[in-house]
């Protein structure tokens, strides 16, 4: 596995490039241009000035997450095709530049959804917790002003330029059933696949966070059978998916080892990350060991190696700790954490491997 780090961009991180450096077996960089509104073309000159700053510090710059999907496509507008068309020009541009996969979600209207950005654990760190209960109850603009609490960082999937349309997307959506949300999908991915394919590119479909609809609101990318369904919509290698265990794990249902057995091949991009569930139906993120939440990390890390994966690697979210300022879910610390955990899993199953004593 090719380990990677996602990084925001200085003025919009905590961390910094050089304290990236300092992390055991980081050789990538995983970025995006998230000032550039969904649906605008990412442009050649900004591309560049982040490429020679990230590789400045010895880095590569082959992964982005993410291009940020417009909504007029998920919603299969008449408008669609204009920001398709700006799609492609923005993977040709980064095709140009060394970029190997595109990290992307097709989930209506937010990305993520927890309910506290900083909910305290046992030990005193705090973390993203998700509370069923109100969610059920909740009006989406509430969680809108909940998640922007945090002023200092910008929140991926939750930019100013979508949520100020809240009301008329919800409108917008009220007809779209998850029939017509795949049809969206397959339209789309017919169309950039064979630009991806011409660039060198693997596109790789985030799971649905959580992995159930939300007021109202279709998701599709939330189980095995579900990928199954879309690694057929376009059969090519440059289809693939972001295989990612905490958004999954929120499911008790899914077997995540068990899709990382099933589609090693079509997995370009992994985030491991602990959840730990509770019977209720909310649910909290735990540091990466195996045993402090409810998904089987060392499992995961096990089917990869099984599967001889060379692909990307990166911590998802981490807690935070020791009172370290930092955007919700991704400070230094619990991340450096988590790559050490995945780093000694994986090394004891390499030395086992070749007969050597297990670490």
């Amino acid at each position: 596995m090719r380990m990677v780090f996602r990084w925001y961009g200085e003025g919009n991180d905590s961390v910094t490039l050089p304290q990236i450096k300092q992390i055991p077996g980081v050789e990538g960089i995983v970025w995006a241009l998230h000032d550039i509104p969904a649906g605008e073309v990412w442009p050649m000159d900004r591309i560049l000035q982040l490429k020679e700053q990230i590789e400045g510090h010895g880095f590569h710059i082959e992964v982005v997450e993410s291009v940020n999907v417009h909504e007029d496509i998920k919603l299969g507008l008449p408008s669609r095709d204009k920001y398709i068309d700006n799609y492609k020009q923005t993977i040709e541009n980064l095709g140009k530049v060394g970029v190997t996969t595109i990290c992307y979600n097709f989930m209506p209207v937010f990305d993520w959804v927890r309910t506290d950005l900083h909910k305290e654990l046992e030990d005193g760190s705090t973390a993203l917790f998700y509370e069923k209960v109100k969610v059920d109850a909740m009006n989406p603009s509430e969680l809108v002003h909940k998640i922007n609490e945090n002023p200092d960082f910008t929140m991926p999937g939750w930019e100013p330029e979508r949520l100020s349309r809240l009301s008329e997307l919800f409108e917008a959506y009220k007809d779209v059933t998850e029939e017509k949300l795949w049809d969206h999908l397959h339209y789309f991915l017919e169309r950039i696949i064979p630009v991806a394919e011409e660039n060198g590119i693997r596109m790789a479909i985030h799971p649905d966070d959580p992995p159930w609809p939300i007021f109202g609101l279709p998701r599709i990318m939330t189980c095995r059978d579900n990928f199954r369904k879309l690694l057929k919509l376009v059969d090519s290698p440059y289809n693939g998916i972001t295989l990612c265990s905490g958004s999954l794990g929120a499911n008790p249902a899914n077997d995540i080892a068990g899709m990382v057995r099933e589609f090693a091949d079509s997995i370009p991009f992994a985030h491991i990350r602990n959840v730990r569930r509770y019977d209720n139906g909310d649910f909290i993120e735990t540091s990466h060991r195996a045993r402090d939440g409810s998904v089987d990390i060392c499992d995961i890390v096990k089917a990869y190696h099984e599967n001889d994966f060379t692909g990307y690697v990166r911590p998802d979210h981490g807690r935070h700790l020791w009172n370290e300022q930092c955007r919700p879910g991704y400070g230094l610390y619990d991340r450096a954490l988590g790559i050490m955990y995945l780093w000694g899993v994986w090394d004891s199953l390499e030395r086992t491997k070749r007969g050597s004593v297990s670490c």
